[in-house]
Parts: structure tokens; sequence; C-alpha cells
């Protein structure tokens, strides 16, 4: 027999008599022992060090797995793979199994995101759209859930393969967690850690089908999209203004300089506006001074009937209640009631544009 294939033959005999493995790299939840040809002797060692778990899978059928700790092969220490093998017996040959481990270590700083926003129900606002952001962390808890259910027969399964599952999961529950919660938007914005916990709640079920343990899941921002963060601070500033007859005084008395000082400034132009200012705000501070009664009753009959008054004199009167005119009441000129201009009281015509003045 050749020498190469005396050693081919000898190379096809060899057992493992030790079983471990080492991380090479960063990220690999699921790896399978590299078996080759060989075959696990009865009485090998298996040593599972922390953060791993390992699983023994016989013609595709998860077995026997194992925590950390150091290990004698036997039927003893695999009762389910001796059962799905017939061993009636102690084993006394070597077997063929597969061997995979799994990484436990905790996967933290992943992160999750609404890419659109989602539509949720809120007793306040009727239905809101939002947007969120966070992170979250696991690790893996059952490795033969695990293997059934995500990385299979694979030769190395990565964290990187995994983590878009769970994003997306994270994000298609957040509707079902706002809605069990019953929450209003406000009261959630206001409480993260409260929100990251309905949402780790109703996540967990889903973890555990995966063989995973959400361990934390912390949200960072909820917001809702520019359009309707506009009409929410729109109602904060009205429920900030409060009462809004005490808000149209102050906003009246603040108006009031203004107005008077418009009646000196801007020619026919600036006068014509501060005119028009000063009968709108006598007429809103004449009503919020009345606290929004109606105006007095008509005279009764054979009541002497007051002089008829020019279009400006109810203005006159408001701007003297509000402060607006009480320059022009103490001097000896008044306005043209066709051009503006102002004129001397006792003009029956205007000399610039030549109309009659009431007297």
């Amino acid at each position: 027999m050749a020498l190469g294939d005396q050693l081919k033959g000898f190379l096809k005999k060899q057992f493992i008599d030790v079983i471990h493995y080492t991380e090479a790299e960063d990220g690999v939840l699921a790896t399978r022992y590299p078996m080759q040809d060989m075959e696990i002797q009865n009485g090998a060692k298996l040593t599972v060090r922390e953060s791993q778990m390992a699983l023994f899978v016989n013609e595709g059928r998860a077995a026997d797995a194992f925590a950390p700790g150091l290990y004698t092969l036997n039927t003893q220490t695999l009762p389910l793979l001796t059962n799905l093998m017939n061993w009636d017996k102690m084993f006394e040959s070597p077997f063929k199994s597969d061997v995979y481990f799994f990484s436990t270590r905790q996967q933290v700083g992943q992160r999750w995101g609404t890419a659109q926003p989602v539509t949720i129900r809120d007793k306040d606002f009727g239905a809101v759209r939002i947007r969120g952001y966070g992170v979250y962390s696991w690790h893996l808890v059952d490795p033969r859930a695990f293997h059934v259910k995500v990385s299979g027969t694979r030769e190395k399964y990565t964290v990187a393969e995994f983590e878009p599952q769970i994003r997306q999961t994270i994000i298609s529950h957040i509707s079902d967690a706002f809605a069990q919660s019953g929450v209003p938007f406000l009261d959630m914005a206001a409480n993260y850690l409260e929100v990251g916990n309905l949402i780790k709640q109703t996540l967990d079920p889903v973890c555990a089908e995966w063989g995973i343990a959400l361990d934390t899941l912390v949200v960072e921002n909820l917001s809702l999209p520019e359009e309707l963060q506009k009409r929410l601070d729109e109602r904060i500033g009205m429920n900030m203004i409060g009462n809004m007859q005490q808000y149209t005084q102050f906003q009246a008395a603040q108006a009031l300089p203004i107005a008077a000082a418009n009646e000196g400034g801007g020619g026919m132009a600036g006068l014509g506006v501060g005119l028009g200012a000063g009968v709108g705000l006598g007429q809103v501070m004449a009503q919020a001074m009345t606290g929004g009664q109606a105006p007095p009753p008509a005279p009764q009959p054979g009541a002497p009937v007051p002089p008829p008054q020019s279009p400006i004199a109810p203005a006159a009167a408001a701007g003297v209640a509000g402060g607006v005119a009480g320059a022009a009441a103490a001097t000896d000129t008044k306005f043209c009631m066709e051009c503006g201009q102002k004129i001397a009281r006792a003009a029956k015509f205007c000399p610039d544009c030549g109309k009659p003045q009431a007297g």
C-alpha cells in the first residue's frame, strides 16, 4: 500500500478526544465545529466556556445542549442523543454527530428606529403619527430553539444577519405596545423609560420563540412629523393663553400706544391707518371693559334725540374712552371727513378738498 493511502486511512480513523471552541472573530452567533471525517471518541471531553453554549445535532435533529462547563461524553451526558441513536447500552465505539457552538454574549448598542412614521390611536388626539428611535440589547439563551428557528445547519451565522429581523420586529410591535398601554402621546414623550418597558413586554414572547432574550430596550426620542408638531405647538400655545377675554384686554392695552403714535407719522396713509386702528381698538376695549355685554338700548319714544354725528364721531368717542384720541381732544383742530386733513374745529368747509364739515 502506498504511503499516501496509508496516511489517508490513518486520518479517516482519527477520533476526537477533546471538543472546544474559541471565537476567531466578533459577531458570530453560531458556528459548526470542524468535524471533517473524524468521529467523536467515547468518553471524549467537551469544554464549553463562559459566554458559550454547545448543541449536539444528529442527522438534522437537535439533541443535547450544554451550558458552560467540562463534560465527559457518554450515554449519561447525552441522553437525548442516546435515545435518537437507539443505544440500549453503554456505547463503546466512536460516533458521528454535528456539534454547534453558540455565543451567549450580550449584544449591546444595537439601534432601532422608524424609517416612516407609525400611526397609533391616542385618547387626546384621536390618531397621531409618531417617529421614534433608540437602542436595545439581547443575548441567546436557548441554542436548540435558535438552531431550529434561525441559524439552521449553516456553517456560520452572524449577528449582522439577524439584526434586521429584530429591528423590524421592534418597529412592527410599537403600535401594539402603545395601543395596549392606553397612554396618551404627551405622557409617552415625558416618560421614555415606561415606553421602553411597554415595547419590551410585547416583544418578549416573540424573542423567546427565537431562543433569545431581550435584555433592554431604550427609547431615546419620540416625536411627531413636522406638520403635526406645528399643530401641537399651536394647541399648547392656546392652552397657555388660558382666559381669552383677559388675553384680548392685555393685547388691546399693549396696542394702544402704537395706535396713538401713528397719528402724527406716515402722512395721509399713516393717519388713515392710525384712525382705523383707533376705531377697532376702541371697540375692542369698550367691549372688553364691559365684559362683552350688548350695546345700550335705543332711546325711548319722546326722549330728545341727540344731534347727528359724523362717521368719525364713534371712533373719536371710543378713542377717548381708550386713550387713543386723548391728545386730539385737547386741541382746537379736527380732521376732514373726506380727505383726513387736520383743519380748524370751527371750519365749515375743508380748505383742501372743499367738503362741507359738520358743526
